[in-house]
């Protein structure tokens, strides 16, 4: 599988994502949203942005390895935040550079009034090219 990250003329250069990812390879993985709980699917670090993103972003990596996919291989991502205000973005960017490091997947990042359930404050699902 190989990925080619462009960051187009006239565009930003962000931090934590690319504009445009090429990939090609010959399987895709779909990894449903991921949220902050644990091997039972109970919610822990209700409350905690920090630590939930965290766990979401460490449970996004358990099922991309289950996958057999790697982090690197993500193409992209998409992160819905309840009330998300900018001040939450070093947050979020912290919990994500944990999981991906250098690499830079393309994102989308959403505000949302509610998620799932009471307590939950993010979640994030990924598409991975391998």
């Amino acid at each position: 599988m190989a990925i080619e990250i462009i960051q187009p003329d006239g565009l930003d250069t962000p931090e934590t994502y690319s504009h445009v990812v090429i990939a090609t390879g010959s399987r895709m993985v779909f990894v449903a949203g991921q949220m902050s709980d644990d091997p039972h699917g109970d919610l822990i670090h209700s409350g905690d942005l920090a630590a939930q993103a965290q766990q979401v972003f460490a449970n996004l990596g358990r099922a991309l390895a289950a996958a057999g996919a790697r982090p690197d291989q993500v193409t992209k991502i998409t992160i819905y935040v309840v009330g998300h205000r900018r001040e939450y973005l070093p947050v979020i960017e912290r919990a994500r550079v944990g999981l991906f490091g250098e690499h830079k997947p393309t994102d989308v990042l959403l505000g949302v009034e509610t998620l799932a359930a009471p307590g939950y404050l993010i979640e994030v699902d990924a598409i991975a090219v391998v």
